[in-house]
């Protein structure tokens, strides 16, 4: 009998206590496919990654909040954003609906909240898919709209978004929120712009990509770049920012279009090196601030986005497909 209770307090105390950071396993080996040397100083030797969270529809994203230490994410089907704390077991519902307020959506569309990040302020900004909007959540718990229309017709779907340092945000607005995208009679823009959000004027900047997606900054901010998810042009770009935070010079970074791996070009995130991490074909691909790809990085399920985190900003967070992932690097990432 002393045998069997004490069998039982064990199982409770396993099943009531969630595990913490410290007593997580140490982690799975990290596919790594290296392309130049270079990516030796990026990628740990014997790197690994660890699966976090699943059972998702489709995960998007990421954002880590450092003043609580933890992860935000969207899970754009189910309309969600989710809340992973180091040591917990699972993923909790942050907040519901994320980025549509109505209630006619066909199931399994692409109506939540996709990219996330935070102002000067630590507020959350949100790209609603589904109404169309960017918002900020603030304190308090209320949403302020900062964009819903340019030049008095609807946004498509805003995608993801990135601040700039003089306060200035910048996002993209494809059309994945519409059912039928491009095509659907309730898209009102003819084009699926990038643009420019500064004391309440929106800007469009480019109009000429068919997928606008993931943005980021360089480290110095002359650069802006934006990845195109179009399976029939996979390509990432690299523009100019002027004086006035305008776009000039697009060229085209990296062109992935005859990678024939599941995945497109989506989210992106530099490191402070001005090294580009960028989701596509296949898993996360690396690049030179010089466009030379260093390498990719694969996990059990294709890569839609990521985010840095942990106190010292060099984990790798990784939204794909159903799942969330990390892996430990060895250079700090940009995050705001």
């Amino acid at each position: 009998m002393r045998i069997v209770l004490i069998l039982i307090t064990i199982f409770m105390l396993n099943c009531s206590s969630p595990k913490s950071e410290s007593a997580a396993p140490a982690g799975e080996p990290l596919t790594v496919e290296k392309a130049d040397p270079g990516l030796d100083a990026i990628v740990p030797a014997n790197a690994t990654f660890e699966k976090l969270a699943g059972g998702f529809d489709f995960t998007e994203g990421p954002v880590w909040i450092n003043d609580g230490g933890y992860l935000l994410f969207s899970d754009i089907p189910r309309n969600t954003i989710y809340k992973w704390t180091p040591g917990a077991t699972e993923a909790v519902e942050f907040r519901k609906p994320s980025g549509y307020d109505g209630t006619d959506a066909p199931a399994g569309a692409f109506i939540g909240s996709n990219g996330l990040t935070l102002d000067k302020e630590g507020r959350l900004i949100i790209c609603q898919h589904g109404n169309g909007k960017v918002a900020r959540l603030e304190k308090d718990g209320s949403l302020t709209v900062l964009a819903d229309k340019y030049e008095g017709k609807r946004l498509n779907s805003p995608n993801d978004a990135v601040y700039h340092s003089s306060g200035v945000l910048y996002f993209t607005d494809p059309p994945y929120g519409f059912p039928l995208q491009d095509k659907d009679p309730k898209k009102e823009l003819a084009f699926n712009g990038i643009y420019r959000l500064a004391n309440g004027t929106l800007t469009l900047l480019h109009k000429d990509l068919t997928r606008p997606n993931g943005l980021g900054f360089s480290p110095d901010e002359k650069y802006l770049y934006v990845a195109n998810s179009d399976p029939q042009r996979k390509i990432w770009m690299k523009f100019e920012v002027d004086a006035q935070g305008l776009l000039q010079n697009g060229i085209v970074f990296h062109d992935a279009t005859s990678a024939t791996a599941d995945g497109l070009p989506d989210g992106l995130k530099p490191d402070k090196q001005g090294n580009i991490y960028a989701t596509g074909p296949g898993g996360v691909w690396i690049f030179s601030p010089d466009a030379k790809l260093l390498g990719k990085l694969i996990f059990p399920e294709i890569p839609a986005n990521l985010h840095w985190g942990d106190a010292d900003g060099k984990t790798l967070y990784v939204t794909a497909r159903k799942g969330l992932y990390r892996t430990k690097l060895n250079l700090e990432g940009i995050r705001p």
